[in-house]
C-alpha cells in the first residue's frame, strides 16, 4: 500500500519535456507555528520559525535570507505560499495570516476578526468583549483599556463592568 502510494506520487510528479522525462520534486514545506500559536515560515535550518508578517519585510530573519528571496517577495501576495496569506472580504485587500484573529481591524472591514472567513475564537482572557467605538478594534478591546475613564465600548461596559 505504501509502495503503491509512492508510485502514484512519483507518476503524478513526472513531467515530459522535449521527449525527456523529468521528475518534478515537490517544493519544501515551510509551514510552521510561530510564537503565540501564529502561522509562520520555516527557515532552511528547519528550526527558526518566522511569523508570517515578518516574511518579505526587507529584514532577513532567516540565517540564509530565504524569507526575503526575490521569488518569494517579487509579486505580493501571489508569490507567497497560500498559508501565509489571508484574503479580506474585499478582494482588493489581503493581510498576512498571523494578523487574522489578533484583535485588530487589519482588513479595515473587520473581516479578519468577525466574519466566517476568519473563524476566530471568542475574545481571549486579555480582552473584553463588546461593540467597540474605535475603528481599530472589532469585537473585543484589550482589558488594559478598561476603567481608564475613556469610552471604548458603545455600552460603556469597559468603564463600569470590565
Amino acid at each position: 500500500s505504501l509502495l503503491l502510494d509512492l508510485f502514484l506520487i512519483l507518476c503524478v510528479n513526472m513531467k515530459m519535456s522535449e521527449n525527456k522525462l523529468f521528475l518534478a520534486l515537490p517544493s519544501v514545506n515551510r509551514f510552521c507555528v510561530a510564537s503565540n500559536n501564529r502561522t509562520g515560515f520555516l527557515c532552511d535550518d528547519r528550526v527558526t520559525c518566522v511569523p508570517a508578517s515578518q516574511v518579505c519585510n526587507r529584514i532577513r530573519n532567516c540565517r540564509n535570507g530565504e524569507d526575503e528571496q526575490e521569488k518569494l517577495c517579487d509579486d505580493l501576495p501571489s508569490s507567497l505560499p497560500g498559508y501565509l496569506v489571508f484574503r479580506c472580504s474585499n478582494p482588493a485587500y489581503w493581510i498576512y495570516a498571523d494578523q487574522r484573529c489578533n484583535g485588530m481591524n487589519d482588513c479595515g472591514d473587520c473581516s479578519d476578526e468577525m466574519e466566517s472567513l476568519a473563524a476566530c475564537p471568542p475574545c481571549g482572557s486579555e480582552w473584553w468583549s463588546c461593540t467597540p467605538v474605535l475603528y481599530e478594534y472589532c469585537t473585543c478591546i484589550p482589558k488594559r483599556l478598561c476603567r481608564d475613564s475613556i469610552q471604548h465600548c458603545a455600552s460603556w461596559s469597559d468603564e463600569y463592568i470590565c
